[in-house]
């Protein structure tokens, strides 16, 4: 299996971990919204389920959380960021103008301003993984990037549908990414 395999099942993953999470910690505050108690979210940002918005997260002001979206721990989504259908591990910066859609992020992962995942392709067709010389199908018409854990993506970058950053990685600014590094 690969890793974006998850993609099209984590609304579904959401709903069923939603109901499970303990009382005490996470409030239900919509429709398949759950919020921990202790994550600070801006009177303007936006959430639709289904979403979880982890421990210590902080969700900043004109983000826009479209659904199947899992926000892990002290991560930040920042000031006019947009998400949707995405796994953002813990501990990590989307801090602001970033698109970060059909991605996953691991753990300590950092976007920088203007960060676009683009998960779209211009033709409409399949996204296709490149790695080196081979090529991958997915059969996804949308997948954005995987970014491996500490992976620091410059200002005003994009990640072209498909691309796989790896751990410990820094893309400089103003670099446009297609494939494997």
């Amino acid at each position: 299996t690969y890793p974006w395999e998850v993609l099209p099942r984590i609304g579904a993953f959401i709903m069923e971990l939603g109901k499970k999470l303990p009382q005490e910690e996470y409030e239900c505050v919509g429709e398949n919204v759950w919020i921990a108690k202790s994550a600070k979210v801006a009177p303007t940002a936006y959430i639709n389920g289904p979403t979880i918005i982890g421990k210590d997260a902080e969700i900043r002001h004109c983000a826009y959380i479209r659904g199947s979206v899992i926000v892990g721990e002290n991560s930040v989504v920042g000031n006019s960021t947009e998400v949707k259908n995405a796994i953002i591990f813990n501990n990590c910066q989307c801090p602001h103008y970033n698109y970060v859609g059909d991605s996953v992020l691991g753990e300590f992962a950092h976007t920088g301003a203007g960060v676009i995942l683009s998960n779209f392709k211009s033709d409409g067709s399949n996204v296709k993984i490149r790695r080196g010389e081979d090529i991958v199908e997915t059969g996804l018409r949308k997948f954005g990037a995987i970014l491996g854990n500490h992976a620091d993506i410059g200002c005003n970058s994009v990640l072209f549908p498909g691309s796989i950053i790896g751990q410990n990685t820094n893309v400089y600014p103003l670099t446009r990414v297609r494939g494997e590094i």
